[in-house]
């Protein structure tokens, strides 16, 4: 499976502020942009956090894209997956809705109560892990499934989990020109951070969006094992 992750953040590194609110950092060429890096993905990935801030729907912005993607065969959106280990996604969130397929990304700790009311708002639960999603192993099961290229959006604790468990092949990060600050606000890469075994990076482009710029990277290496 080829991983992408994409995501924007303030020049100070920052995803959002210390009260974890969504932030507008990029603009109306980089939505464009993120759109179209959706649209090639076969699936769209996010962690409960994300879900529990921010409601997000996950599903394409542009008809022309959705229509050239059922031209091709494809669902008109990808499907989106959350990573949530105790099952914390409201049953009314909006990413169950039947816009798009939706897999919840769960560990054995989910109760079973919670596996099945999920399960009736409209998700398909999929076991991963014992304490906490084992990302390999949810992987391996969302390929079989016919996931062959998975679109990463965040949060921070989500997307260091995907580099600890060396799973990322791309890296796209919008640059806003904004300062949020704050030792408290969310980062990139949140979670409990590498002390060696980086994730190795090569930028490959630079590009201005907007009043910023985005960053891409090609990423290779392993920086250990990881779960969210």
């Amino acid at each position: 499976m080829h991983v992408v992750v994409n995501a924007a953040q303030s020049v100070d590194g920052k995803l959002a502020t210390r009260r974890r609110e969504q932030l507008r950092i990029s603009g109306p060429e980089d939505f464009d942009r993120v759109d179209r890096v959706r649209a090639a993905a076969d699936a769209v990935l996010v962690g409960v956090g994300t879900v529990l801030a921010d409601d997000p729907h996950l599903t394409l912005d542009e008809e022309d894209r959705r229509v050239q993607r059922l031209r091709n065969g494809r669902p008109g959106h990808p499907a989106r997956v959350v990573v949530d280990s105790e099952g914390r996604t409201p049953t009314d969130a909006r990413i169950l809705d039947d816009a798009a397929t939706t897999y919840l990304l769960v560990s054995a700790a989910a109760t079973e109560g919670r596996r099945e009311a999920l399960t009736a708002a409209g998700a398909e639960v999929i076991v991963a892990g014992e304490e906490r999603v084992d990302l390999a192993a949810g992987l391996d099961e969302l390929a079989d499934r016919g996931v062959d290229r998975l679109m990463v959006e965040g949060g921070g604790e989500v997307i260091y989990s995907c580099f600890a468990a060396g799973i990322v092949d791309e890296l796209h990060v919008y640059v806003g020109s904004m300062v949020i600050g704050g030792r408290d606000a969310p980062t990139l890469a949140d979670g409990e951070g590498f002390t060696g075994g980086f994730p190795d990076l090569t930028l490959t482009d630079a590009e201005r969006f907007d009043d910023g710029i985005v960053l891409s990277y090609e990423v290779g290496g392993d920086g250990g094992s990881g779960a969210a």
